[in-house]
């Protein structure tokens, strides 16, 4: 049996074209790189998310989305193909989605609208404990129509 809380990702569930642009680490920042993204349930208590810039496999990054109960909150951890690792607090609700993360290194964030057919996400990041911030990049969402 799902988590009721857990069901209410379900407009995630599915597969996605991805952009991501304004990045301001790419050699042109406003390019338009192409992806895709995939949300599927995991043993009906966990959503793993895969996204992909571009198309080497080796390069994708997931995210495994769970709830906590008892803190009443959701939690995100994910991984890359550089080895990192991270655990980010997560809010969905009004069409909105959040991830943050306020660890020693630097803090961290996704803010998103999300929509039934597209989902428009920026990445941000601070280096002075969440005083200032930056743009990393924006991600859209475009869900695949079933032929």
């Amino acid at each position: 049996m799902r988590n009721e809380a857990l069901e209410k990702l379900e407009p995630l569930i599915g597969e996605w074209n991805l952009t991501l642009t304004n990045a301001w680490f790419l050699e042109d920042p406003e390019a338009r790189n192409p992806g895709t993204a995939s949300f599927e349930w995991l043993a009906d208590a966990f959503i793993v998310m895969r996204w992909l810039v571009g198309d080497d496999p080796a390069q994708a990054s997931h995210l495994v989305f769970g709830r906590s109960d008892a803190h009443e909150r959701y939690t995100a951890l994910y991984h890359d193909e550089r080895g990192v690792s991270r655990v980010f607090d997560m809010t969905f609700a009004d069409g909105q989605w959040t991830l943050d993360r306020q660890d020693p290194d630097f803090h961290q964030r996704f803010i998103a609208t999300v929509k039934h057919d597209r989902i428009d996400g920026r990445w941000e990041a601070s280096e002075d404990a969440g005083t200032t911030w930056r743009k990393d990049f924006d991600l859209i969402f475009e869900r695949k129509r079933s032929s």
